[in-house]
C-alpha cells in the first residue's frame, strides 16, 4: 500500500492539487481538529468580502458617474465639446495606468488597513471636487487625479485576498468582488435619476450634486474603513490563536501566502520577464476597452435610441442587474469545473453577439428594442469574462512580490485599452456608433485569441512539469527549502490553473 508521501507525489505528477509539503500537512492536521474549516471560511467571507466590495463599488461608481452627469448637462455647463469630454475620460486612465504598479509596491511595504482606506479617502475628495469644477481645465485635472487615486484599489485587493484564501478559493471571491462593478452601474443609474431632481438646490445643477453627494459618501465610508479593513491573517485580533494558526497552516500547504518574503526588485523583474504575465495583461487589455466603453457610454447610447435623460438613467439598470447576477453564477460554475479559459471564451462570445446586434441595427431610434437587447448581451458577456481574467494571476502567480507586480501589470496593460476606448464614441458617430462598437467587437475577438493562447501555454507547461516529475519523483515539495520557495511558480510541483 502506498504511503501518504507517495500518494502526494503521485497526485503532483498528475497535476492534481496544491504543491506538496510534508510539514504543512502535519501542521494542518494538528490544527484542523480544533477548527471547523467551513465555518471559518464563512466567517472570513463575511468579514473580508463586504468590506473590500463596498470600496470597489464606490470606486466604480465615482469613475463612471461622469456618464450619468453628461446626459444631465455636464458638457453644456462647462462649455466643452464632445471630443474634449472624451479627452477628460482618457486622462483618467492615463493617471490610472501610471500609478498602478507604484501603488501595489506601497501596499506591499505598508499594510492594507492603512493603504486601502487612505486611497479611498483620497479619491473621495477628488470625486467631490468634480462637483464644483467650473471649467474645462478643472475637469481635466480632476479626472487625471481621480485615476491616480483609484489606481491602487483593484490590484491591491486582489493581492490582499490572495494572502487570505487558498488558490482554488480565490477566483470565486475575486469574481464576487468584481461583480460590484456592474452593481455600481445599476446603482449609478437609479442614484443619478434621483439626484438629478435636486437641480437648482444651492444654486447647483443636478449633475453637480451627483458628484458631490457620491463623493461625500465615499469619504465617509473611507473614514469608517480604517476600522473595518483588516490586515493579514497572522496579526488580526478578531481571530483566535488557534484559528490564526489553522489559516497559516492551510495556506502554507497550498501557496506562498505565509512566507516572510522581503521585497526585492529582482522579483519585480521576474514578473516582467514572464510571458504569461504579459498574456494575463493582454487578456484584460482586450476586455477593458469593451468594459469601460460600455460603462462610460451606456447612458448616452441608450439616450441616442430616442429616450429622455431620465428614462435613459433608469434603462441602464436592467442590463447591469442581469450582468451582476450572471457574473456570480458564472464564477460559481467556473470554480466548480476548475476551468478558466473555456468559460472566458464562452462569455466573450456572448458579448460578441451583443455588438453584432448593435452594429446590425441601421436605425436605433426606429428600433430601440433591438439595440437595447444588444446592450444586455454585451453586459452579460463582458462582466463575467473580466472577472475571470482578473482572477487568473492571483491563482497562478507564485511569489508575493511577483504576484503583486503581476496584478498591477495586468491592470496597467489592460487599462491601455480603456485609454483607446475613451476616444471612440465620438458625437458625430451617434446614434449607431459604428466606430466604437466595431472596435469593441474586434477587441472581443482578440480576447478569445489571447485567452486561447494562454490556455495552450499553461497546459503545455503543466505537461512539462508532469514529465519532469515522472522522471524525478524525488523532487522536493514546494515548501521544503528556501530554494524551493524562491522558484515560485517555476517549481515543478506548482500546477497552473487553465
Amino acid at each position: 500500500m502506498a504511503t501518504e508521501q507517495e500518494k502526494r507525489e503521485l497526485d503532483a505528477t498528475k497535476g492534481e492539487g496544491p504543491p506538496a509539503s510534508n510539514t504543512s500537512d502535519s501542521e494542518l492536521e494538528a490544527e484542523s481538529g480544533a477548527v471547523n474549516e467551513k465555518k471559518l471560511l464563512r466567517a472570513l467571507d463575511l468579514r473580508l468580502l463586504p468590506a473590500v466590495s463596498v470600496l470597489y463599488l464606490l470606486s466604480f461608481l465615482d469613475r463612471s458617474n461622469v456618464a450619468n452627469a453628461r446626459i444631465e448637462g455636464l458638457t453644456t455647463d462647462l462649455g466643452m465639446t464632445g471630443n474634449q469630454y472624451l479627452t477628460g475620460l482618457t486622462l483618467y486612465f492615463i493617471g490610472y495606468v501610471l500609478f498602478e504598479i507604484p501603488c501595489n509596491i506601497i501596499l506591499k511595504r505598508t499594510t492594507p488597513k492603512f493603504w486601502l482606506p487612505t486611497l479611498t479617502l483620497a479619491w473621495g475628495i477628488v470625486a467631490t471636487l468634480m462637483g464644483v469644477t467650473q471649467n474645462l481645465a478643472g475637469f481635466f485635472v480632476v479626472r487625471f487625479f481621480l485615476g491616480v487615486t483609484e489606481s491602487g484599489l483593484f490590484p491591491g485587493v486582489v493581492y490582499y485576498l490572495s494572502m487570505w484564501y487558498k488558490r482554488d478559493e480565490r477566483q470565486y471571491r475575486i469574481s464576487l468582488f468584481f461583480s460590484c462593478a456592474s452593481l455600481a452601474g445599476a446603482f449609478g443609474g437609479i442614484l443619478a435619476w434621483g439626484i438629478a431632481h435636486m437641480k437648482g438646490v444651492g444654486g447647483y445643477a443636478g449633475w453637480r450634486w451627483i458628484f458631490i453627494l457620491e463623493g461625500i459618501l465615499t469619504c465617509v465610508i473611507a473614514v469608517i474603513a480604517y476600522w473595518f479593513i483588516s490586515n493579514y491573517p497572522e496579526n488580526v485580533s478578531w481571530l483566535s490563536k488557534t484559528e490564526r494558526a489553522f489559516i497559516q497552516a492551510r495556506l502554507k500547504a497550498d501557496s506562498d501566502a505565509t512566507n516572510q518574503e522581503a521585497f526585492r526588485w529582482a522579483d519585480v523583474w521576474e514578473s516582467c520577464k514572464d510571458i504569461k504575465v504579459w498574456l494575463y495583461g493582454l487578456g484584460f487589455h482586450t476586455m477593458s476597452l469593451p468594459l469601460y466603453t460600455l460603462s462610460l457610454f451606456m447612458p448616452t447610447i441608450i439616450k441616442d435610441m430616442g429616450y429622455t435623460s431620465a428614462h435613459s438613467q433608469l434603462l441602464t439598470i436592467p442590463p447591469y442587474a442581469v450582468a451582476t447576477i450572471f457574473t456570480v453564477f458564472w464564477a460559481i460554475l467556473s470554480e466548480k469545473y476548475k476551468k478558466r479559459a473555456l468559460f472566458i471564451v464562452i462569455t466573450s462570445s456572448f458579448a460578441i453577439i451583443g455588438y453584432i446586434i448593435l452594429l446590425s441595427n441601421p436605425n436605433p431610434k426606429q428600433k430601440p428594442g433591438v439595440s437595447y437587447l444588444g446592450t444586455f448581451f454585451a453586459a452579460v458577456g463582458i462582466y463575467p469574462s473580466v472577472a475571470l481574467v482578473l482572477s487568473w494571476p492571483a491563482i497562478n502567480v507564485s511569489g508575493q512580490t511577483k504576484r503583486a507586480t503581476a496584478n498591477a501589470m495586468q491592470i496597467s496593460i489592460g487599462n491601455l485599452g480603456a485609454v483607446l476606448g475613451t476616444q471612440l464614441y465620438r458625437p458625430k458617430t451617434a446614434p449607431r456608433y459604428l466606430l466604437g462598437h466595431s472596435f469593441a467587437l474586434g477587441y472581443l475577438v482578440m480576447n478569445i485569441v489571447v485567452v486561447s493562447t494562454l490556455w495552450v501555454i499553461l497546459n503545455k507547461e503543466n505537461r512539462q512539469k508532469q514529465e519532469y516529475l515522472a522522471t524525478h519523483p524525488e523532487t522536493n515539495g514546494f515548501h521544503d527549502s528556501d530554494e524551493d520557495l524562491r522558484q515560485g511558480d517555476r517549481h515543478p510541483r506548482w500546477h497552473f490553473n487553465a
